[in-house]
């Protein structure tokens, strides 16, 4: 029996109630499912609990686990919001809802085989057919598709909520492309990691078999039976609300992440693009959404999809889970006339309980739903468009006239259901616990001839105590999602996922390579190198310019003025300090460099490379271990933190890039050390090698080929080995004064110096000489020819040829020539990388347009 310290937890929770809780009775007594729960809870103490809340914040921010709110002010990626009090069920309830949940499923798998097939609930009148056709989930294209898998429906959702009854009421259904299962499982990775104390005694049914049964579905689910399918898992890209957990099942289950640029469909099959040439998919696991994945037969202008995937499934080349066309199953529509569904295919009724709805396509309906409007929720029977709920309740006698002029105008787009007020349970706020409602979110998965049930789900939970709607885009939380049966010895074996021999992936080896991973690899490479030169270089001028010395010589200013030209020309921000600009923009110089630094829409900038990197990074997620995740979270806050009064600062400028320059130093060492080469990292290494060497090249036109006064060359030539981090190398190896010709042998022409032009040329050729090759009867493909013929060039020049300046001259021709070629063979040889290994398909056009009138 709980005491008195575990009730008083609970000051002011029924502060305005009028629900339903999970946990306390209007006696204050104590659901016995949560005793031990709060009994663990009650031995930490709610200080201690609030602090392992924020270890949890700081965990699943550092893990980078995000969630995309759309037209948020704080960006993408805000961090996953999860409260640290779960939320339980008892093992005996959860028998219920898992056969309830199964039943479910299996109806709904009904349905959508009969709708694109005989369709006898139209013919036979249980449904109306305004319900499929006027829902543009329906796609005429999909019609009579046949499948190899005894389910059609592969993946169901189910959002249920505890209603007044005590039942727990199916709220939503979510059959096109459901999410949710990654985040669950992080959940409880996180919650487990935080508080190992709440999990003492109590036996929490683990989510481990779910997940062999997931992998083996997919397996299962491969055209013939295939022993080793190749499996890919197909993503909207970085910019979709669930992004991360793409990402997290991509590595979680070790298959590729594509989107659809890496597949093409060739022959009535989809193949994807690797580095060597096309691989046919076997399999796809879609995050897309139905009228996305296909631009040829469905929605035009998606870039999104694949064109010409339907057909492939129509030819039974390829499975996809879910079918495409399965998000007309996300009705409201169908809510009213789902038990009559049920009799009419298994002869029983639902075993879940539904919201009683109305569809006002019915006349007796419609006029009850007209006359009672105040009292329901009404919606339209398709929000794929992200269509507006209406609740009643809360609307002017303006807005109620208009909603019924609605209804009146196209009565079968409606639905009302009746408005009911869900339970509650307590999520930790301020060191007090308070009722929120609650949404769980469960996972079916076809199974042999039945579906697995997901221990558990995804807990959803509302904003704020009042609020009507559970939503994560609203700014909702989530809980861990617990099934116990403290009636079962708790066995405390670690469980470890593990998969069948047959699930290994067979796109290993930098050969197999997607093509859109590979070309985000090589700019992931090319971006932070330009993000660290573009640094150090600026950071350089700044530090000449506070340089106490300063302004105290001719030469200084000189030397200033040529260092202030030499960002513009790195940069390729024009005007800058160059033509008609150069005398405003001397008068204040620090107003210039803010520009380099902070204009994001200056492409060039600092900033602008930080944003260009973050989007391949972001698209690269699978990829990056936790370290880096840290490491660069801590970088973008450093950034953003920055405050724009003190973009003329020099002195924190400075410190802001000191810091910048150390957090990149870092994640690039990660890099090396967290992803394989066959992974891709000779792509990345290619790409920074590459970004290194063009700046290398554009720093030395921009101060060592103009010959200068000697004590104006010699501050410049200082500023070059400064902002080259070669000072002190080049003092070890020379011990002289510094001149020209020896700077021009250290960063030009040292074959041994990581940092020299000419290193950084031989490494680029020997990494491209490891890709495969499209055709292996070809001498020399276009990549090594150009990047060979920069490696000729640069090994047969002499620092004393280079450094030659004719008389009456001022410009070191010979330099700036060598220099011009190898920038334009350094870009030759992107190109031809490009053209060979990252090649998309043109876009794909309708003859036909598919974009139907309701």
């Amino acid at each position: 029996m709980i005491k008195k310290p575990v009730t008083s937890f609970f000051k002011d929770y029924f502060k305005d109630f009028e629900n339903y809780d999970e946990v306390l009775k209007s006696d204050m007594k104590i659901n016995p499912t949560w005793e031990k729960l709060l009994s663990n809870f009650s031995k930490l103490g709610i200080k201690e609990i609030t602090k392992r809340q924020e270890n949890l914040d700081w965990l699943l921010a550092e893990n980078g686990v995000t969630y995309n709110v759309y037209n948020d002010p704080k960006g993408l990626n805000r961090p996953w919001n999860l409260n640290i009090i779960p939320f339980v069920i008892d093992h005996k309830e959860w028998k219920t809802l898992e056969r309830g949940l199964q039943q479910r499923a299996h109806v709904l798998d009904l349905i959508l085989k009969d709708i694109y097939g005989k369709r006898e609930l139209i013919k036979n009148g249980i449904i109306p057919h305004e319900i499929i056709f006027s829902h543009r989930g329906f796609l005429r294209p999909c019609d009579q598709i046949h499948y190899k898998t005894a389910q059609q429906l592969l993946m169901h959702s189910a959002d249920l909520a505890r209603g007044p009854d005590g039942r727990m009421w199916v709220v939503n259904d979510r059959t096109e492309a459901p999410s949710g299962i990654g985040y669950a499982l992080e959940n409880r990775f996180s919650t487990r990691e935080v508080v190992p104390d709440f999990f003492n005694e109590i036996n929490v049914k683990q989510p481990f078999g779910f997940f062999q049964d997931f992998n083996q579905l997919l397996i299962n689910a491969a055209v013939n039976n295939k022993e080793n399918p190749t499996i890919v898992i197909l993503t909207p890209g970085p910019h979709n609300e669930t992004y991360f957990e793409h990402a997290y099942l991509s590595s979680f289950l070790g298959y590729p992440l594509v989107k659809g640029s890496d597949l093409v469909v060739r022959d009535e099959k989809v193949w994807i693009k690797t580095l060597k040439g096309l691989i046919q998919v076997d399999v796809i696991y879609r995050r897309v959404d139905d009228a996305y994945v296909d631009p040829l037969e469905l929605k035009g202008d998606s870039f999104l999809g694949v064109a010409g995937l339907l057909n492939v499934v129509r030819q039974q080349n390829v499975a996809i889970m879910n079918p495409i066309g399965s998000g007309v199953l996300e009705n409201p529509g169908l809510i009213p006339f789902m038990n009559s569904i049920c009799k009419y295919f298994l002869k029983e009724d639902l075993l879940l309980p539904q919201i009683a709805s109305w569809w006002c396509g019915q006349e007796k309906e419609r006029k009850h739903v007209l006359e009672n409007i105040k009292d329901l929720v009404v919606k339209p029977i398709d929000i794929t468009n992200r269509e507006n709920i209406y609740f009643c309740e809360f609307l002017s006698d303006v807005e109620i006239a208009a909603l019924k002029k609605q209804i009146l105008a196209k009565p079968y787009r409606f639905v009302a259901q009746e408005k009911i007020s869900f339970s509650t349970a307590p999520n930790l706020t301020k060191e007090h616990l308070e009722p929120r409602k609650v949404v769980c979110r469960t996972f079916a998965i076809a199974k042999n001839e039945t579906y697995s049930i997901m221990p558990g789900g995804l807990v959803r939970v509302a904003a704020e105590r009042k609020d009507m709607r559970v939503s994560n885009q609203k700014g909702g939380t989530s809980k861990d999602f617990w099934v116990t049966n403290n009636h079962k010895k708790i066995n405390k074996k670690l469980h470890r996922y593990h998969w069948h021999h047959s699930t290994s992936n067979n796109l290993t080896g930098i050969e197999n390579l997607p093509s859109n991973t590979a070309e985000n690899l090589f700019w992931s490479g090319r971006y932070l190198a330009r993000t660290l030169i573009t640094a150090r270089y600026i950071r350089m001028v700044l530090n000449q310019m506070s340089n106490s010395e300063f302004n105290k010589r001719d030469s200084d200013s000189e030397s200033l003025h040529i260092l202030y030209k030499s960002i513009t020309h790195l940069t390729s921000i024009f005007p800058g300090f160059t033509g008609k600009n150069e005398e405003n923009a001397l008068k204040d110089p620090l107003k210039e460099i803010a520009i380099v630094l902070f204009d994001k829409t200056k492409v060039g900038s600092l900033a602008h490379a930080l944003s260009s990197f973050n989007n391949s990074y972001y698209s690269l997620r699978n990829l990056w271990s936790k370290d880096m995740w840290r490491v660069y979270d801590m970088l973008q806050k450093i950034w953003r933190d920055f405050e724009e009064k003190d973009h003329q600062n020099e002195k924190k400028i400075i410190k802001l890039l000191d810091t910048v320059i150390t957090k990149l130093i870092a994640f690039i060492g990660l890099i090396e050390e967290s992803i394989l080469v066959d992974q891709g990292l000779l792509l990345y290494f290619i790409g920074l090698q590459m970004e290194l060497a063009t700046m290398c090249i554009d720093k030395s036109r921009a101060l060592l080929a103009i010959s200068y006064e000697e004590d104006v060359e010699y501050e410049i030539l200082e500023s070059l080995l400064n902002s080259h981090e070669s000072l002190n190398i080049y003092r070890y190896s020379f011990k002289s004064y510094l001149n020209v010709e020896n700077v021009v042998n250290l960063i030009l022409l040292d074959k041994s110096y990581s940092r020299s032009l000419k290193y950084q040329l031989n490494r680029i050729k020997r990494d491209v000489f490891k890709l495969p090759k499209r055709n292996e009867n070809a001498l020399l493909t276009s990549v090594q020819k150009a990047i060979t013929e920069a490696c000729d060039l640069i090994e047969n020049a002499k620092a004393t040829g280079l450094i030659k300046v004719d008389k009456n001259e001022v410009t070191r021709k010979n330099l700036e020539s060598l220099l011009a070629t190898l920038s334009d063979k350094i870009h030759d040889t992107s190109m031809s990388l490009t053209d060979m290994y990252f090649n998309h398909s043109d876009e794909q056009k309708q003859l036909v347009d598919q974009n139907y009138t309701l």
